[in-house]
């Protein structure tokens, strides 16, 4: 497996060799061109960084060497411990740190981690940045303390308190509507932070909480990416307890989808545009979402009025845009809620907080609510990457095999059609090629993509 150096961070699989994984040599080096970047990006003589991660099995070890990596350079760290990827952006502002990691590798299944990387605002590094960190990382350009001017560690294991605390003060959260709704809630939390935060958020909302996979161990249940074939227990648990909903997040937490109470999936892209309804028709204004969203959040917006606009894929992309285009709520089709009344980040607490106001307030059930908006349905599929295959041929040749239809190259390739589009990209964070479509039934969304995926086997010649 090679180490994956992106827009996204660095990651890896935990053991192997030096430089095709992600050994503790190579957390060190990473965490020392970070330092190292961070020292030259403030221009100051002392700095102070977050440093929080999810509940993977590697964390310990992970968590340990970039401390202490982080305290040789002379870096003094605040160390949440265990927490999620929101807690840890929330924290870098609030405690006036200069940067943060996060050591988590999101989705991931439990053999990766990775070294998340945020600025002082908490928010993730942009791509000029990320290449400068490499080049430091490439040169070994180094530089440690001596014994008189190492770091210091202070722990703060509060941290997920406070940030419950942050979200329930949103004007948006109504604490008391859902208290009076009395909700019954399952949440997977996928054996991660998860487990530890949704929970305590909704019994401070006052709904009757049922735990599933919530103990923080990283003995990952199913496969931790919260789609429809990995969520069959909650789905059923749900049904059984007669629950309102369920709750799903990623290990990191920053990833959110709802089960409805006949145990199906609410369907993660519509997280967003449900909490974008909300928000919306108290706040009218703008959106933004990545190209691999679902083109439902447009159709939303448009109908409160606002203005929606497509971004590259990649959290800080979608950032840059939500802040040009002063987008009240923004995010990812993966269930990722972005609202900047909180915070620059995609934050699991958020989305369930809005949510349940929302749902609260309609006083309709879960599968109701989800009726109510454009029908679309999505294809996710992918394509191992292997030597001989040439991503970038294989993108020229579809855009010129459809350079009559409405194309898009800002991140891969783009195709819309009439009534359904196709986008196809190199992932960020791992070694495949996405194909994402999306059509008014899952039928139609299915066969394009098959139909797809066979020009690009032909094209590659596999």
């Amino acid at each position: 497996m090679t180490l994956i150096k992106s827009i996204s961070g660095i990651r890896g699989t935990i053991g192997g060799k030096v430089g095709d994984n992600l050994t503790p040599l190579d957390a060190v080096k990473f965490a020392s061109a970070y330092g190292t970047w961070l020292k030259n990006y403030s221009g100051k003589d002392k700095l102070t960084v977050v440093v929080g991660r999810d509940a993977r099995i590697s964390g310990p070890m992970i968590h340990n060497l970039v401390v202490n990596t982080l305290i040789g350079l002379g870096i003094d760290v605040i160390d949440l411990g265990l927490s999620t990827t929101p807690t840890v952006e929330v924290a870098v502002p609030l405690e006036k740190a200069d940067g943060g990691i996060i050591l988590t590798a999101s989705h991931n299944p439990k053999q990766w981690n990775a070294l998340k990387l945020l600025n002082e605002k908490g928010e993730f590094l942009n791509g000029i940045e990320g290449e400068k960190i490499l080049a430091i990382a490439e040169a070994e350009a180094f530089d440690f303390s001596d014994v008189d001017s190492l770091g210091e560690i202070t722990e703060n294991d509060a941290y997920m308190d406070i940030h419950i605390d942050e979200v329930l003060n949103l004007p948006l959260v109504d604490v008391e509507a859902v208290k009076a709704a009395k909700f019954k809630v399952v949440v997977d939390g996928v054996n991660s932070s998860g487990g530890i935060i949704i929970p305590k958020l909704l019994e401070l909302m006052g709904v009757e909480v049922v735990k599933l996979y919530c103990e923080p161990n990283g003995h990952f249940p199913h496969n931790p990416e919260p789609l429809k074939e990995h969520l069959t227990d909650i789905s059923e648990l749900v049904v059984k307890e007669k629950a309102d909903l369920g709750v799903v997040v990623d290990p990191d937490v920053d990833r959110l989808a709802f089960i409805c109470e006949d145990g199906e999936m609410f369907g993660e892209e519509y997280t967003l545009v449900a909490c974008a309804d909300y928000v919306l028709s108290k706040t009218p204004g703008n959106t933004v979402s990545n190209m691999s969203s679902s083109r439902a959040l447009r159709d939303v917006t448009n109908r409160h009025n606002g203005s929606y606009e497509a971004s590259a894929v990649g959290e800080v992309n979608v950032v840059d845009l939500m802040k040009k285009n002063n987008a009240i709520i923004g995010g990812e089709g993966n269930g990722g809620i972005i609202y900047p009344e909180s915070h620059y980040g995609r934050d699991s607490l958020v989305g369930v907080a809005l949510f349940l106001t929302h749902l609260a307030n309609k006083k309709m059930t879960v599968s109701a609510l989800r009726a109510s908006y454009p029908e679309y349905y999505m294809s996710k599929n992918k394509i191992e990457l292997t030597p001989q295959i040439d991503v970038d041929a294989i993108l020229v040749a579809m855009t010129e095999k459809y350079k009559n239809e409405d194309i898009t190259t800002i991140d891969g390739v783009k195709i819309d059609f009439a009534n359904e589009w196709v986008h196809l990209r190199k992932s960020n964070t791992e070694p495949i090629i996405r194909i994402y479509t999306e059509a008014p039934s899952q039928a139609q969304a299915d066969t394009l993509a098959l139909r797809i995926i066979d020009e690009i086997k032909a094209v590659a010649g596999i």
